[in-house]
């Protein structure tokens, strides 16, 4: 155990050099994520973010010129990580029903293992509302729609292949990401509700099982059914 925390020490001692660019990067945007998502753009502090991510304050400029330009970063990251996990299921050769619920399990899983991207993600949406984000539409060109195009696909050849009801793809994608990414932006209002922490690791496997329960008793079809996928 002692040698085990020596080295994180020692690791974390040595983050301030330039001599581990990728190290440093990503402490760098681990930092500004949560700072981002706590404070805003506004209202982030790259002071804090440097120390958080234990550099100094002359290396995050040196890999980041500008706020914005970490901020737009730290965007990129989160937002390429998800695209990067969805589509690995995407452009299997799974069927549709498979497909989809592999789907929904890797959005959960991602942002499970990054619960700060919701409130993140929730910002710059509320940004972009009231016209003040420059970074919506590079989000949305390069990995939002990208996503939703590529999960409508299979909606569509799932309902015309039997196995799916008929569902608008542009509302049922959107119910699905709902259901995922309001269970961990809610959680802290959820608690006082329900009366327990509802992400223990029990409670985020129930609601992962509950999530794919929910998206199959609402699209799939108990047969296939191939006249009615022909019809719609």
């Amino acid at each position: 155990m002692s040698r085990v925390l020596h080295r994180r020490n020692a690791w974390h001692g040595r983050m301030g050099s330039r001599g581990q660019p990728e190290e440093s990067r990503a402490a760098i945007l681990q930092a500004a994520a949560y700072e981002f998502a706590k404070h805003g753009i506004a209202g982030a502090r790259t002071d804090s973010i440097a120390r958080e991510a234990r550099v100094n304050k002359a290396l995050l400029y040196y890999y980041f010129k500008d706020k914005e330009t970490l901020y737009s970063a730290v965007l990129d990251e989160a937002f390429s990580g998800l695209k990067k996990s969805v589509f690995d299921v995407l452009n299997s050769d799974l069927p549709p029903r498979d497909k989809i619920l592999a789907y929904a399990g890797a959005y959960f899983d991602f942002i499970a293992s990054n619960q700060i991207y919701p409130r993140l993600m929730q910002r710059e949406m509320m940004r972009a509302k009231e016209g003040q984000s420059s970074h919506v539409d590079k989000i949305i060109k390069l990995y939002i729609q990208p996503i939703f195009l590529r999960v409508s696909e299979v909606l569509r050849q799932g309902i015309a292949e039997g196995h799916f009801r008929p569902v608008n793809p542009a509302h049922f994608v959107q119910s699905i990401v709902a259901m995922i990414v309001f269970y961990f932006s809610s959680a802290p209002m959820m608690q006082k509700i329900v009366g327990f922490n509802p992400l223990t690791a029990e409670r985020i496997a129930e609601r992962r099982a509950s999530v794919l329960d929910f998206i199959s008793a609402a699209l799939f079809l108990s047969k296939p059914n191939a006249s009615q996928g022909a019809r719609s």
